[in-house]
């Protein structure tokens, strides 16, 4: 459990990064903080989620969105 919890810490210590350079960030189509996003990961039991990077015309992340990923059975 505390790697999980360190996991989940540098998680949102990354993703608040992104947000103090002004970097919009969405899970699953909904605009999401650091926080909530962090939390999204903590709760999910199985799957897990995609990052979808979207870049500018010179290279800078302008977007990051994360995708719920679901398993077909």
């Amino acid at each position: 459990m505390e790697q999980e919890d360190k996991a989940y810490r540098e998680l949102f210590t990354e993703l608040s990064q992104y947000e103090r350079y002004g970097v919009p960030m969405s899970i699953d189509g909904e605009s999401a903080s650091p926080m909530q996003i962090a939390a999204a990961h903590m709760v999910k039991e199985s799957g897990g989620y995609m990052r979808d990077y979207i870049w500018d015309k010179d290279g800078h992340m302008e977007e990051l969105h994360f995708h719920e990923i679901k398993s077909v059975e």
